[in-house]
């Protein structure tokens, strides 16, 4: 049932919120409107219970669909021979369809686990459309076919998960994942695959969160999954749904909880094996007309407003958390869903008139507002988390608050600012002072996922950081058995610092794309590379030769975030800046009792210098990035204890000296 939705208390920095208060209502209205009408949200999502084809008990099958502008639905398949006719639907209220097939004489259902089926739509135009289900929960390709197939998936024996959910961490670290390009081999790889060989690897590395891109359903491979075609379907290029709830509850077992990049802000416009025109109309699921196209992405909008699209996304977000076992969410494409110019040709410059007015789009606001309140009060774990780059303020405040109720938004303007600064400034010109205000740009109490590169810079287009530091260099000097070169050596040593220091003053959360913790080769995928897999993978095979830097940098990573799970400065308040030195190029930060010092400077060293610090006592090195073991140089001594002096030194109590803070290159 519902909860109660608590007016807005009103927030000094953002003054009179009418608006906020307004969606507060509306949310309070929904879930009113959805008690009286459905017996209250969770009744409501879980239509897919009802929707789609359901098995009864006595193994007959009810088919259901909602298709409001269809003169006439009938089901064709493997079961009847492909017979147009031979099973029509029944038309119900509200542009709904069902069909009731008995069981076979031998009690066994009539369509059989593993076969095909198509949904025949007859339009008021006197067209025939062959349409797959939106409720479909697998689909398949054949090799030589465009079109994806809709398959009957009724397994005999079905996977039942053995590992309760982890509980949520207190310091999300997330290894962002694409299954298909998991392996070193130039093929699109399996969830098998993933289970086996990633997985221990993601453990290892101290990572307690795997957020999976490209699960959901989509035709084209190339569009990395934001391009869904079926939004119940697991796809199915991976492997069986079954293979992939044996990922999930592995890595369950693990201890590591599991995200899923949902795509709600956009459809693909694919119509035989999409959601688009599905009962031959151009609205149905949509908005017609231009409200619904996306000009720059060339898909499909939803129309938040509608009941049953409501009752299809939201059972969406329900059938992956309980059929699969998902954690929780990284919405995709927020910023795209907040506005009705959907940020195209818009810089936010953080002015509050640009949150809001009548730009804004309130139904998807109210929808997003709804999925969270939903999301909060059915999993008290759930996590999610917002792709907004506009800086939508409440984004991550409680619905009860008027927020939208997400509990993180990507920190987008970090990895933007480190290409930045690769690209257009030499060493000695980085600007301290910048690269902080970027890393601290945070409004207090809406926490933020940290990251220096994501899929975004990987595989769109861009190029990794480790290519921006070192390019070619990567192919042929990367081995421990000759001494570095200038370029490897800068590279290795930026790389790591760039890391640690997002990782300690960026945010409440920490992101790395797979693989990008080894400066793995630049990816891309198979589409627009002449079909060829030979970059769109992963070389993991790499850290296992003990003749490659690449082991140095695991190593590195995985110490990073094991010293964060020992201190928890992710699950913390913001750092301290105590020194953002210009010219000595220093970085100095307190967070979780853990004093984070760096040296930027590409050419000075310094001997003996102070460092503030807040709370008394002895301090000890903890990560130290110049270790041999990293690929450093070794210059610092672990043994040394340094003692705090009662000298008050950048607005701290206390200070220590620091003997020796070495520049990055020897």
């Amino acid at each position: 049932g519902s909860v109660p939705i608590f007016p807005f208390k009103k927030v000094d920095d953002i003054g009179n919120r009418s608006e906020v208060k307004e969606q507060d209502a509306c949310l309070g209205k929904q879930l009113t409107l959805l008690e009286e009408a459905e017996g209250g949200f969770d009744q409501f999502t879980r239509s897919y219970k009802g929707y789609g084809v359901q098995r009864m008990p006595d193994n007959s099958l009810v088919f259901k669909e909602w298709a409001p502008a269809a003169e006439a639905l009938f089901l064709t398949g493997d079961f009847n021979g492909w017979d147009n006719f031979s099973h029509p639907y029944s038309k119900k209220d509200f542009g709904k369809w069902e069909l009731h097939i008995p069981p076979k004489e031998d009690k066994t259902p009539a369509v059989a686990h593993n076969s095909k089926l198509k949904v025949v739509v007859h339009t008021s135009a006197g067209e025939r459309l062959y349409r797959i289900s939106p409720w479909a929960k697998y689909v398949t390709r054949h090799e030589k076919s465009v079109i994806y197939d809709w398959v009957h998936w009724d397994p005999p024996q079905p996977y039942i998960h053995k590992h309760p959910r982890p509980q949520k961490p207190r310091s999300l670290r997330i290894y962002e994942s694409h299954v298909g390009i998991a392996s070193p081999e130039g093929k699109v790889a399996s969830y098998s695959n993933f289970t086996h060989n990633v997985l221990p690897r993601i453990k290892d590395l101290g990572y307690n969160c795997i957020q999976l891109m490209a699960i959901m359903e989509h035709a084209y491979y190339a569009s990395f999954g934001y391009q869904v075609t079926s939004f119940f379907a697991a796809s199915s290029r991976y492997g069986t749904p079954e293979e992939l709830k044996e990922l999930i509850d592995v890595a369950h077992s693990l201890g590591i909880i599991v995200l899923l990049d949902v795509v709600h802000s956009h459809a693909s416009k694919n119509t035989e094996d999409g959601l688009n025109s599905f009962d031959g109309s151009d609205s149905c699921f949509f908005h017609s007309g231009p409200r619904g196209e996306h000009s720059l992405w060339d898909s499909r909008l939803f129309n938040y407003s509608g009941w049953e699209v409501l009752r299809f996304l939201l059972s969406n977000l329900r059938w992956w958390m309980e059929e699969y076992r998902f954690d929780g969410f990284r919405f995709d494409g927020v910023t795209s869903m907040l506005y009705h110019h959907h940020g195209i040709g818009s810089g936010f410059s953080g002015d509050y008139t640009e949150y809001f007015g009548l730009h804004v789009d309130e139904d998807s606001l109210l929808y997003l507002m709804l999925a969270n309140h939903i999301l909060h009060t059915l999993y008290q774990d759930c996590i999610t988390i917002a792709e907004d780059v506009s800086g939508m303020p409440t984004l991550c405040r409680p619905v009860q608050e008027g927020g939208l109720g997400f509990d993180y938004r990507l920190a987008m303007a970090i990895p933007d600012k480190w290409i930045q600064i690769l690209k257009e400034f030499k060493d000695e010109d980085w600007n301290m002072g910048n690269i902080v205000y970027t890393m601290t740009n945070r409004r207090y109490g809406e926490k933020c996922i940290a990251y220096a590169e994501s899929h975004d810079q990987a595989l769109v287009g861009d190029k990794t950081l480790a290519f921006w530091l070192m390019d070619k260099d990567m192919y042929t000097n990367m081995s421990a058995l000759i001494p570095m070169n200038s370029v490897i050596d800068r590279g290795i040593q930026l790389h790591k610092m760039i890391r640690l220091l997002t990782h300690g003053l960026g945010g409440e959360g920490y992101l790395n794309f797979m693989g990008e913790q080894l400066q793995l080769i630049q990816n891309a995928a198979a589409h627009g590379n002449n079909e060829s897999y030979h970059y769109a993978r992963r070389q993991f095979n790499l850290i296992d030769l003990d003749h490659l830097r690449y082991r140095q940098l695991y190593a590195f990573d995985r110490d990073m975030n094991r010293t964060e799970d020992k201190y928890g400065w992710l699950a913390t308040p913001p750092a301290y800046i105590s020194a953002k030195h210009e010219g000595d190029k220093v970085i100095v930060f307190e967070r979780a009792n853990v004093i984070f010092i760096f040296n930027f400077h590409p050419t000075n060293s310094y001997s003996n210098y102070r460092v503030a610090v807040g709370p008394p006592g002895k301090y000890k090195i903890k990560l130290d990035s110049d270790e041999i073991q990293y690929g450093g140089h070794g210059r610092l001594d672990h043994n040394t204890e340094f003692f705090t002096e009662p000298m008050e030194f950048n607005n701290l109590p206390n200070s220590i000296l620091v003997n020796k803070l070495y520049y990055l290159l020897p």
